[in-house]
């Protein structure tokens, strides 16, 4: 049986498969809280997430927009949110696939899954958990002329780490939060920041802003009001931008890296051709499993459909946590003990409870 639809990476030399008893496809709440419930019936899962940071849509539409039905939680952002789940599954050492998407899935002859990504990473997994929530979130791609002669050392989309601006003249494109936050960073060993968005206005804490003023002021950040429309290259070597101002009137401007941050779109992608049932794009599973059509694969969040379906962060919780006890039974044969964080011994020892600690 195979579910395969595409050609993995082969830009670089085959790796061994990564082994695994589980894979979360989907970094946001649900996988995070999914890898803590794994954890806890004390099966190894890998994360794999198109976004090169945990957190999915909750962290990029919710960062800072304020959470008030978390259980125990009054209130809390988006962030603060991804932030404690993460704390919570530090304990499991749950490795980490980022910034790459799942391409293709085939079942293999022993009844394992071959999983491959989109950077040519394979894993063989005895179970899959799709948190996919409404798809993948990919950085929506700046479309103009020249910009497919650039090579990924040169074009960055939503990059965390920002190595690349050292000595360079870098343009960093958009209005949000990260285009913001990435030019205030690039100021300290970049050559000559450039920040550009279509109108005078961004999206961002009014701290960051004011910093952000302060730069402009003192030189350190150009803003530019407009929209690149070409890019230019010598010899596949980012040179300049054409880009044009509110009047229409087109400039050149020097660069060497170009740093993009024009949002992020949902996209189901390859998980359609995986064979699993879907209804309206939404997975349909067994209630009490979280089991899919396809065995040892489960989906949580909102990417799932079942009689009764809350698309909430608490009823993704829930599911996980029934998604994983199904797990455990599937690939040890037996049910798994209900056992209680509070009083269990083996739990403890996962989460690496001190009792000896004052």
């Amino acid at each position: 049986m195979s579910m395969s639809n595409a050609t993995p990476n082969a830009s670089s030399p085959q790796q061994p498969a990564v082994e695994t008893d589980a894979i979360i496809i989907g970094a946001g709440p649900a996988g995070l809280f999914q890898a803590f419930q794994l954890g806890l019936q004390g099966i190894q899962a890998h994360l794999i997430d198109a976004l090169p940071h945990v957190g999915g849509q909750c962290s990029q539409l919710y960062g800072h927009k304020p959470i008030y039905d978390v259980p125990g939680i009054p209130v809390c952002t988006g962030l603060e949110l991804v932030q404690l789940l993460d704390k919570q599954i530090a304990p499991m050492k749950v490795p980490r696939h980022l910034g790459q998407q799942v391409q293709t899935l085939e079942a293999m002859q022993d009844g394992r899954w071959k999983v491959t990504t989109s950077t040519g990473t394979q894993l063989h997994t005895r179970s899959i958990f799709i948190a996919a929530g409404v798809g993948a979130f990919v950085p929506k791609a700046l479309k103009v002329s020249g910009i497919e002669l650039l090579t990924a050392s040169q074009l960055h989309y939503h990059p965390l780490q920002l190595d690349m601006a050292a000595g360079r003249e870098v343009l960093i494109y958009g209005g949000d939060e990260e285009a913001v936050n990435a030019a205030i960073a690039c100021t300290k060993t970049a050559a000559k920041t450039t920040l550009m968005h279509r109108r005078d206005s961004f999206n961002a804490e009014p701290a960051k802003l004011a910093q952000l003023q302060q730069l402009r002021e003192c030189g350190a950040i150009e803003v530019l009001i407009g929209q690149v429309t070409e890019i230019g290259q010598e010899n596949r070597q980012l040179k300049t931008v054409q880009w044009m101002d509110g009047a229409g009137n087109e400039h050149p401007l020097s660069i060497e890296q170009l740093l993009v941050f024009q949002g992020i779109s949902p996209k189901l992608g390859p998980v359609t051709d995986w064979g699993l049932a879907l209804e309206r794009k939404q997975l349909m599973v067994d209630p009490a499993t979280l089991a899919t059509s396809a065995p040892g694969i489960y989906a949580v969040g909102d990417i799932v459909s079942y009689p009764g379906k809350k698309r909430l962060i608490v009823c993704a919780f829930h599911e996980a946590t029934m998604a994983a006890f199904a797990a455990a039974e599937y690939l040890q044969g037996s049910k798994p003990l209900l056992e209680y964080t509070t009083t269990s011994a083996r739990l403890h020892g996962i989460l690496g409870v001190n009792h000896g600690a004052a």
